[in-house]
C-alpha cells in the first residue's frame, strides 16, 4: 500500500471531495447552491463532532459570498476544521474550491464559517476542550474567531438598529421603468415539506443543510418569477437556526422578492415548523436573505425589472432591503479590504461601525500573529522588533511592567491620556464615545509632514477584553474619516493603517505590554532613522509609558471590577 501520510494535520480537519453529477445540478448544468450548502454543512458537522466527541447541531452559518459556479463533471473539494472552541459552541471554517479534472485548474468557490453547538446526553451541558492551533494560519483564525463570535452575538440587534437609523435613498424610484414593474406579490412562493427519516441527522433532528437547501429552492423560484429566467445565487446573509425540527414535522417555506436593484435582487425566506397535532402553534425555525443576479452568456449581470411593493409589510420589506444592501456593501468592503489597499480612512457611520471595529481588531491580530518578526535591538529589557513585507514597515516594542494587565489595558486604551507620556502626541480630543468598546479621537501630533505642518489624525480606538484564559487584552487603532472633522488647512491629515496594544497577564501582578504599528510609506523615513540601534527616542518614550502606568495604577485599584471573561456566558449563538 502506498504511503498516504502528509505530516501532522489538525485533528479536527475533514476533507471531502464530491463529483458533481447530473442529479446534483440545475437545468443549466451547474451545481445547485442548495446541494453545495448540504455538503458544506455535512463537512462542518463532521469536523465539529471530531472535536466535541459527541453529537453537534448547526446554530448558524455566516454570510457566504459565492465567487464561482461549478459545472457537472467538475469536483467540489471541501476542507473544514474547528477554528476555536468556546463553552459549548465552536466555530468551524470551511473552504470550498472546484476542480476541473481535465485541465487541472482549480478555483475558489467560497469560504464559510459555521457555528455548532455540542449536544450532551441527557440534561447535562457539554464543556468543550480548548483547541490548540498548530500553525501560524490556525493561530490567526483562532484569534479572530473571537471577533467573529462577538459580531455574531450582536448580529440581530445590530441589523435592527442600523435599519432604524438608515436613511438610504431608493436608487430606482426615479427610473423611467423601461424594463417594466413587477408586483412583489407575483413573486411570492409558499411550499411545504414533510420531514422524513432521510432528511434527518443521526439525532432525529432535521439536517441543517437540508433546510438550507429547501430555502435556496423556494428563493430561486421567487427570483425566477421576477426575471422569467434562471438566476444565479451570489450571496446568502447569515442563517440563524432558532430551534430544531424533527422527523414528522411539516415545514412551511415562504419566499418573496423584497426589492430589485440595477443588476441584483434580494429575496427573503422564512421557515416555520408544525406537527400534525391539533392546536400546536407553528415554530419559527430559520430565516435568511439571499441575493440573486441574472448573468448573460458572457457572465455579465443583466438589468432587472423593478419591483412594485405592496402596501404595509411590502413597503417595509422594500425599504429594509435598500438598507440591508447598503449595510451588506459596507460590511463586504470593510471586512474584505486588504490592509495594503487604499483609502485607509474608511468613512465612519452607524451602518459600518460594527464591521469597522471588527476589521480594526482583526487587522491588529493579523499583525501580531506574524512569525517573522526580527529583533532589532534591546535596551534595559525594552525590545524593538521589525518586519517588512508588502511594501510596509511594521515595528513591535515590548516591555514587562509591574502592573496588572487589566490596569494597563484601562490606562492605555484611554487615548486622551497618551500625551502625558508620549511626546509625539500634542493633544487628543475624544470626539465620540461610540459604545463601551469603541471611541473616536482627534489627535494632533507633534510630528510634521513634508509641508512642515503638524499632522492630525481621526482615530477609531477599539478595545477587547480576553475571550478566554491566555488571551491578551487588545486595544486597536485605525484611521477613519468623519464629516464633522474634515482635513484642516493648518494641519497635514495623516492616516494610521494598523496600530495598537496587546497586553498579556504574567505572574506576580505583572504584564507584558506589546505595542505594534504598521506604517504607511510617508512614515518610513522617520521610523528607519529611529530603528537604527534603538534610538533614545523609542527607549525614552516607552520608559515614560512604564512610569505613567506605575504612577496611575493606584488610582484605578478601587474602581476596577473583577475580570469576567467574555466567554463565561454562551449567550445566543
Amino acid at each position: 500500500m502506498a504511503d498516504c501520510s502528509e505530516g501532522p494535520r489538525n485533528p479536527t480537519e475533514v476533507r471531502m471531495s464530491q463529483m458533481v453529477l447530473p442529479y446534483h445540478a440545475n437545468h443549466c448544468g451547474q451545481l445547485s447552491s442548495g446541494q453545495l450548502l448540504k455538503w458544506i454543512d455535512t463537512a462542518a458537522c463532521l469536523s465539529a463532532e471530531r472535536h466535541a466527541g459527541c453529537s453537534c447541531v448547526t446554530a448558524s452559518m455566516d454570510d457566504i459570498y459565492f465567487e464561482h459556479t461549478i459545472s457537472v463533471g467538475q469536483v467540489v473539494n471541501l476542507k473544514a476544521k474547528v477554528n476555536r472552541a468556546f463553552n459549548s459552541s465552536m466555530e468551524v471554517g470551511i473552504q470550498v474550491t472546484s476542480e476541473d479534472l481535465y485541465t487541472g485548474n482549480e478555483w475558489k468557490v467560497c469560504h464559510a464559517y459555521a457555528t455548532f453547538v455540542a449536544q450532551a446526553q441527557g440534561s447535562g451541558k457539554v464543556k468543550l476542550s480548548p483547541l490548540t492551533p498548530l500553525t501560524e494560519d490556525e493561530e490567526l483564525e483562532h484569534s479572530i474567531a473571537a471577533e467573529r463570535r462577538r459580531m455574531r452575538l450582536v448580529h440581530t440587534d445590530t441589523i435592527k438598529e442600523l435599519l432604524t437609523k438608515s436613511t438610504v435613498q431608493d436608487e430606482r424610484r426615479h427610473e423611467d421603468g423601461e424594463n417594466g414593474e413587477v408586483l412583489a406579490e407575483k413573486t411570492r412562493v409558499e411550499s411545504v415539506e414533510l420531514v422524513l427519516p432521510p432528511h434527518a441527522n443521526h439525532q432525529g433532528n432535521t439536517f441543517g443543510g437540508q433546510i438550507m437547501a429547501w430555502m435556496e429552492n423556494v428563493a430561486t423560484i421567487a427570483a425566477s418569477r421576477l426575471c422569467h429566467t434562471h438566476p444565479t445565487l451570489k450571496t446568502i446573509e447569515m442563517f440563524h437556526f432558532r430551534g430544531p425540527s424533527q422527523v414528522g414535522d411539516r415545514l412551511i417555506l415562504k419566499a418573496i422578492v423584497n426589492n430589485s436593484f440595477k443588476d441584483s435582487m434580494e429575496v427573503g425566506v422564512c421557515v416555520e415548523a408544525f406537527c400534525h397535532e391539533v392546536g400546536v402553534l407553528r415554530r419559527h425555525v430559520n430565516s435568511a436573505f439571499m441575493t440573486f443576479m441574472v448573468l448573460d452568456e458572457n457572465n455579465h449581470p443583466c438589468v432587472l425589472p423593478q419591483i412594485k411593493p405592496g402596501p404595509g409589510d411590502g413597503e417595509r420589506r422594500y425599504r429594509e432591503a435598500n438598507a440591508r444592501r447598503k449595510i451588506r456593501l459596507d460590511r463586504k468592503y470593510v471586512i474584505s479590504c486588504k490592509q495594503s489597499e487604499v483609502p485607509l480612512s474608511v468613512p465612519w457611520n452607524p451602518t459600518n461601525q460594527v464591521y469597522l471595529s471588527y476589521n480594526n481588531v482583526s487587522a491588529l491580530k493579523m499583525l501580531v500573529s506574524k512569525a517573522n518578526w526580527a529583533l532589532a535591538s534591546e535596551i534595559n529589557k525594552v525590545r524593538l522588533s521589525t518586519i517588512e513585507e508588502d511594501n510596509f514597515l511594521s515595528f513591535k516594542v515590548e516591555m514587562t511592567v509591574s502592573i496588572e494587565a487589566r490596569q494597563a489595558f484601562l490606562l492605555l486604551s484611554d487615548l486622551s491620556q497618551r500625551h502625558k507620556w508620549d511626546k509625539h502626541y500634542h493633544t487628543c480630543e475624544l470626539v465620540q464615545q461610540v459604545d463601551e468598546d469603541d471611541a473616536i479621537y482627534h489627535v494632533i501630533s507633534t510630528l510634521r509632514g513634508a509641508e512642515k505642518r503638524q499632522q492630525d489624525f481621526i482615530i477609531l480606538a477599539s478595545r477587547r477584553q480576553p475571550c478566554d484564559i491566555g488571551d491578551p487584552f487588545v486595544v486597536a487603532f485605525r484611521s477613519v474619516s468623519l464629516p464633522t472633522h474634515p482635513a484642516h488647512p493648518d494641519y497635514a491629515r495623516g492616516e494610521t493603517l494598523c496600530a495598537g496594544y496587546c497586553i498579556w497577564s504574567e505572574e506576580g501582578h505583572r504584564a507584558k505590554v506589546s505595542y505594534y504599528n504598521q506604517f504607511t510609506p510617508g512614515f518610513v523615513s522617520y521610523i528607519t532613522t529611529n530603528i537604527a540601534g534603538l534610538s533614545s527616542d523609542f527607549y525614552t518614550t516607552f520608559q515614560a509609558c512604564e512610569q505613567f502606568l506605575n504612577e496611575n495604577k493606584k488610582d484605578l485599584a478601587a474602581d476596577i471590577k473583577p475580570l469576567r471573561l467574555q466567554d463565561t456566558a454562551e449567550g445566543s449563538v
